[in-house]
């Protein structure tokens, strides 16, 4: 049996993980993201019952709404928590389902270290990034607030708590030349 070599790109929201995974497609390597696999969820009507008995006041027009959602876990720790517990077991095992396919792959896992899931890879790549560059660049693509945003920032692990992981750090606070440099010494550093 061949044995799977599975990576995990981590970091907290707006650090430029699926730049970095970007880089890692045109290198050639398999690159999975659980967020995608989260938008699929979306689409099966088990799970979105599940949400609707969860969380009965932030449905619009017969159905769970995300943003009301999002809105409602980022200020509710224990919502937030009973959310990860209907969705996360649920990614992760399609998430290794598609890894398991290939010999070496890397996976884009925002929740990483919040859900301990990183025992399950053999290497874990941590995207930091400036965080005055992070919320101006979430604030841009998602339409959030800056206070929107930070509330995101601090429901997440610190890049000083992500560091004493043992894992290895891409810095993303230059070009995108630099960052796919820093990204091949990071494949270096793997082994790949």
């Amino acid at each position: 049996m061949t044995q799977n070599k599975k990576f995990a790109v981590t970091g907290g929201i707006g650090s430029g993980k699926t730049a970095v995974c970007g880089i890692l497609k045109e290198l050639g390597y398999p690159v999975f993201s659980c967020d995608e696999i989260s938008r699929a969820l979306w689409e099966d009507e088990a799970y979105l019952e599940a949400l609707k008995a969860l969380f009965p006041t932030c449905i619009k027009d017969g159905k769970p709404d995300k943003k009301l959602i999002s809105a409602f876990v980022f200020v509710d720790w224990n919502a937030r928590r009973r959310l990860e517990a209907l969705s996360h077991p649920r990614i992760m095992e399609e998430l290794f389902a598609q890894m398991n396919a290939h010999a070496v792959s890397f996976a884009e896992v925002p929740l990483l270290f919040e859900g301990g899931y990183e025992k399950l890879f053999d290497g874990v790549l941590v995207v930091e990034r400036n965080e005055d560059l992070r919320i101006s660049s979430v604030m841009a693509r998602d339409g959030l607030s800056e206070a929107e945003v930070s509330r995101r920032i601090s429901a997440q692990f610190s890049d000083e708590e992500r560091r004493k992981k043992g894992v290895i750090r891409i810095e993303n606070n230059g070009s995108q030349e630099e960052l796919r440099f820093i990204v091949k010494k990071a494949l270096s550093l793997l082994g790949l």
